[in-house]
C-alpha cells in the first residue's frame, strides 16, 4: 500500500515540480509538492539499498542505506550553500544527528519493541560506535566552537578544513576496519537478533537496483534545488525561522528514506540492520558529509566553517549521550524507544520557540 503511494508521489509529482518551476507557482504550495516528492523518491532509494542489502550483510547493507539515504541530504545541502544559506546547512546537520539518534532510533526501538519484549543486537559494534561518535560530535563540533572565540574568520576557516580532513580520513578508516581488517572479529554469536535468512529475496535484482537508485538521485538533485529557493518564502509565511527549517524540516525530508528502513528492520526483528542505520548514519553526517560541505563551500562566494551555534551543540552532545546510554549494552525496549522519542520532541519545541 505504502509503495503503490509512493509509486503515485513519484509519478504526479517530478511532473508537477517541473511544471510548478516553469510556471512559478505559489512558493508554499511547490514546498509541499516538493517535500513530498522528495520522501517518495527517498522510499524508492530505500527499497533499492535494501535489495542491495539482502545479500550483503547487516554492516554493508545498513552503510549503503545510510550513504544513498543521506545523499538526498548533502544534494540539498550543496544547493543551499550555492544559495549562501550556510545556516540551513548546518542546521540540517543538526538535525540529521538528532533525527538519526532520537528520531529514527526511537522510532525503530518503539515500533520493533511493540512487537518483541526484548531485542538485541551486536554490542561490540554498539561500543565502537559510541567511541566514534563521542569523537565525530563532541571533539570535532566543539572544538572549533570553543577555540574560535579567540580567533579571526580565517583562522576559524583553517581550523574547520583540518578538521574536516582528519575527520574523513578517520571515517575511512572506519569503514577499512569495520569492513576488511577486523571484519567478523566481533561477532556477538547466540545473542544477536536474527539476521537476513538466505530464503529471503530481494525486491529487484541487483540491475535494477541500481538503475532505480541513480534514476532516483537525478531525480532528487533536481526537485531538491527548487526546494531550496522555496525556503525563505516558506520561513515568513509559516514563521519558521531559518534554524527551525534546517534543523527539523530539512532534516526530516532528507533523511526520509533511512527512516523508513531503520524502522521495517526493526519491526523484522533484524536489530543489527537498523542500529547500524542509525547510528552509521550519524557518523556519516558528522565525519563525511559535514567535512565534505565544509571543503565544498570553498567553491562557493560564502564559505561554511565547522562552527555550530551554542543551541546545536548542547542538543547534539545531549543525544550522542543519550543513545550511549541506551545502547550500550546491546539491547533495547519500547520504552528506551520512547524515551528517545521524548527527547527529540522537547528539542524539536525548543528549537521552533527560538
Amino acid at each position: 500500500m505504502v509503495n503503490k503511494l509512493f509509486l503515485v508521489f513519484v509519478l504526479v509529482g517530478v511532473p508537477l515540480s517541473v511544471i510548478g518551476s516553469l510556471l512559478h507557482w505559489p512558493s508554499v504550495l511547490m514546498f509541499v509538492v516538493y517535500c513530498l516528492t522528495i520522501v517518495a523518491l527517498a522510499g524508492f532509494m530505500g527499497r533499492a539499498t535494501e535489495s542491495l542489502a539482502i545479500v550483503m550483510g547487516p554492516r554493508i547493507g545498513g552503510l549503503l542505506n545510510a550513504t544513498f539515504g543521506n545523499a538526498v541530504e548533502l544534494i540539498i545541502s550543496i544547493f543551499s550553500l550555492k544559495a549562501g544559506l550556510v545556516g540551513v546547512v548546518l542546521a540540517s546537520l543538526t538535525g540529521s544527528v538528532l533525527g538519526n539518534l532520537l528520531l529514527v532510533a526511537g522510532l525503530s526501538f518503539l515500533v520493533g519493541g511493540t512487537k518483541f519484549k526484548r531485542q538485541k543486537f551486536n554490542v561490540y559494534d554498539a561500543r565502537h560506535n559510541a567511541g566514534l561518535l563521542i569523537f565525530a560530535v563532541i571533539v570535532a563540533f566543539v572544538i572549533p566552537e570553543v577555540f574560535s572565540q579567540n580567533m579571526s574568520d580565517t583562522k576559524t576557516m583553517t581550523l574547520s578544513i583540518g578538521i574536516s580532513i582528519i575527520l574523513i580520513l578517520l571515517y575511512l578508516s572506519a569503514l577499512f576496519f569495520k569492513l576488511v581488517s577486523h571484519r567478523g572479529v566481533y561477532q556477538h554469536g547466540e545473542k544477536g537478533t536474527v539476521e537476513p535468512n538466505e530464503e529471503e529475496e530481494p525486491e529487484w535484482g541487483k540491475g535494477k537496483a541500481m538503475a532505480v537508485l541513480a534514476a532516483a538521485t537525478v531525480a532528487v538533485a533536481y526537485v531538491s534545488e527548487n526546494l531550496v529557493h522555496t525556503f525563505n518564502e516558506v520561513g515568513e509565511a509559516f514563521g519558521w525561522s531559518e534554524l527551525f527549517i534546517g534543523v527539523i524540516i530539512v532534516a526530516i525530508v532528507g533523511n526520509a528514506a533511512e527512516h523508513a528502513s531503520a524502522i521495517i528492520m526493526a519491526y523484522k526483528n533484524k536489530m543489527d540492520i537498523a542500529v547500524e542505520i542509525a547510528v552509521g548514519s550519524t557518523l556519516q553526517i558528522a565525519m563525511f558529509v559535514a567535512p565534505v560541505l565544509v571543503l565544498l563551500s570553498l567553491l562557493f562566494p560564502t564559505v561554511m566553517p565547522l562552527v555550530f551555534s551554542l543551541p546545536e551543540l548542547i542538543a547534539m552532545v545531549t543525544s550522542v549521550f543519550l543513545m550511549i546510554t541506551i545502547s550500550n549494552d546491546g539491547e533495547t525496549n519500547w520504552f528506551e524507544g520512547l524515551t528517545l522519542l521524548a527527547a527529540y520532541l522537547i528539542m524539536g519545541i525548543g528549537f521552533y520557540l527560538l
